[in-house]
């Protein structure tokens, strides 16, 4: 998602809650609202620990991460300089860019049979490239308004709009096949953003806060969060309170799983390190 301003972070810290637009509702940074109960479990808490860090390119805005047979693709936001591109993991070195066209705002990606599919923030455009080369091969339409998060489950490609659905589309079509509403035990949950598909259920960043969602694809059930708070004090990222310039590190946002290694790697916009976590892998 588009980038959140200086002013706009400050006020964060100082409030409980934010929006991304002033349509959307405000929401508690642990989904715990006041609305009324649900028939939803209460989510499990999902205990985290760091595992190690590496550097990551600070000047990258990451709307997407996902590791692919050790390959770590990375996609980046912001008009005029949003790009898909391929990462050492070690060092942090970009491998392989392909920029996007300056109409275009990157957001969320996905590898699926030698395809990289691509969202693309208000521009209703998605772009599929050749996961190898990362050559532009053709583009498709999708009706939200906004394009968020990405991910696929093998079969369909899954991605979040900002709101509280996801949506499964059919990879060759790109017609819809199903849609789930994401909830716990409070009711709705929104804001979801960067997703990962992770031993059949997706994981999924929420924009604004620093926890990670377990989402039963069935159901929209939210069975897990973790609770990441407190990475930032660990590792000497910045608050996001705290920045004093755009520049800086904002919102935690990407979630990549080595299924080869069952290795969870996480980073953020403008973050100078990317971490790999233990969580219920």
């Amino acid at each position: 998602m588009k980038k959140i301003s200086l002013y706009a972070a400050l006020m964060l810290a100082m409030t409980v809650s934010a929006c991304k637009d002033n349509d959307k509702p405000a929401e508690d940074t642990t989904a715990a609202t006041e609305q009324p109960a649900t028939n939803v479990p209460t989510p499990q808490q999902i205990p985290f620990s760091l595992v190690t860090e590496y550097p990551h390119d600070a000047t990258a805005f990451t709307e997407g991460l996902q590791m692919v047979d050790g390959v770590l693709y990375e996609s980046t936001g912001q008009y005029g300089s949003s790009d898909v591109r391929k990462v050492a993991l070690a060092t942090g070195k970009v491998l392989q860019k392909q920029a996007m066209d300056a109409k275009y705002f990157g957001e969320g990606i996905t590898v699926l049979n030698g395809k990289l599919y691509q969202l693309t923030y208000k521009e209703k455009t998605g772009i599929v490239y050749d996961a190898k080369t990362l050559k532009q091969l053709h583009t498709f339409s999708y009706p939200n308004a906004e394009g968020w998060g990405m991910t696929n489950d093998g079969t369909n490609l899954i991605y979040s709009d900002g709101t509280d659905e996801l949506f499964f589309i059919d990879p060759v079509n790109f017609k819809e096949v199903k849609r789930i509403q994401v909830k716990d035990q409070y009711g709705t949950v929104t804001r979801i953003n960067e997703l990962e598909y992770i031993k059949g259920y997706i994981y999924a960043n929420q924009w604004q806060a620093d926890l990670i969602y377990k989402i039963d694809p069935t159901t929209g059930n939210v069975v897990g969060i973790a609770d990441l708070r407190n990475l930032r004090q660990q590792t000497g990222i910045l608050a996001l309170g705290q920045a004093t310039d755009e520049t800086q590190p904002e919102v935690m946002n990407g979630i990549a799983y080595d299924a080869a290694t069952n290795k969870i790697y996480i980073t953020g916009k403008n973050w100078p390190k990317l971490f790999e976590v233990k969580l219920d892998n």
